[in-house]
């Protein structure tokens, strides 16, 4: 797969959630990517394609990313990517074998960055990261945290108001196996942050010796994208909120991201100002119990016209139960 030299297209992205065959979505020529959740997603060479190994609740959907179009794609030093032109999706999976997660981010993040400004697309605009036993371990030998300092170290020297919006969750596979997935750009995108919260990058050393390096959104280059939610929780300045509630965290997580849709209508007038129709969302679970009372609080609080997908999954801090990304402001 050769680096892309032609001018740069308009950027575009639409994301949905799809129950249809996954040969359709990899058909259309303007798939970016299409992510798969669970056990018994199917399997697929397309570089464009991930497995995630989170289990959804209900019937099984996959997430399609669907860009200007046409799309390139290939695999490159055990990098899948596609592109076309204004963004590019890639995927590294990195084993930690007996190096660790601090290794692993560390090396996932290096080569992450390396192969985004070669193939020129330097600007990290959104990026997940799935790790086994997230919280395993206590005070800074917490997994959480050490993968955080690797990352950091991944990145290299940056200007922590220029970090991408980002995801970090664990799943229960045993695997110990980082998964790091991104959207880049060939321009810039603006980072966001919450006015009810503390930014990550500044949280207080009580988080661990490397605060977590990303924005609470994105605002992408252009008005043809929607606003990209990070990972969000019940967490108010640097706090945790109702450890317990599921219902009341879930109340709050609603509340955060509220305000971070108000916040990118102020600077994008165009974006709607409140979750509706054009929002997508994924849940994240801790307790497997509490998968259909998430789902259901999320059909009681939210416009019928929402999609979203609820998945069990492990939250980066044990007291909180749920957490929710996402995209707002669907392009037609």
């Amino acid at each position: 797969m050769s680096a892309v030299e032609s001018l740069v297209l308009p950027a575009r992205l639409h994301v949905d959630y799809s129950d249809a065959p996954l040969d359709a979505l990899l058909a259309a020529k303007d798939t970016l990517a299409v992510i798969g959740f669970g056990g018994d997603a199917p399997r697929s060479d397309d570089p464009r394609y991930l497995r995630v190994a989170l289990q959804p609740q209900g019937a099984a959907v996959f997430e399609h990313w669907r860009a200007h179009g046409p799309v390139s794609r290939g695999r490159e030093n055990g990098v899948a990517c596609s592109e076309d032109g204004a963004l590019q999706f890639g995927a590294i999976e990195v084993e930690e074998h007996d190096h660790g997660i601090e290794a692993a981010a560390t090396a996932a993040y290096a080569r992450l960055r390396a192969f985004t400004a070669a193939r020129g697309y330097p600007h990290l605009l959104r990026v997940w990261n799935y790790l086994d036993g997230i919280t395993h371990g206590d005070g800074d030998a917490e997994r959480y945290r050490i993968f955080c300092v690797g990352r950091a170290r991944g990145l290299g020297e940056f200007d922590a108001q220029a970090l991408p919006a980002a995801t970090a969750i664990g799943h229960a596979t045993g695997a110990q196996r980082l998964q790091v997935y991104w959207l880049a750009a060939r321009t810039p995108g603006t980072p966001l942050e919450n006015p009810r919260q503390i930014s990550a990058y500044r949280y207080p050393r009580q988080y661990g010796p490397q605060p977590p390096s990303f924005a609470r959104a994105m605002l992408p280059p252009g008005t043809a994208m929607p606003l990209l939610i990070s990972g969000t929780a019940a967490i108010v300045g640097h706090e945790s909120r109702h450890a317990g509630d599921v219902a009341a965290q879930l109340d709050e997580t609603i509340a955060n991201l509220e305000s971070l849709i108000a916040a990118a209508h102020a600077r994008r007038p165009d974006l709607p100002p409140q979750i509706g129709a054009g929002t997508r969302l994924k849940a994240y679970v801790r307790d497997r119990d509490e998968l259909d009372v998430v789902a259901a609080g999320l059909r009681e609080r939210l416009d019928p016209g929402v999609r979203f997908t609820v998945l069990h999954a492990a939250i980066c801090r044990r007291e909180l139960r749920v957490e929710i990304d996402g995209t707002h402001g669907v392009p037609a």
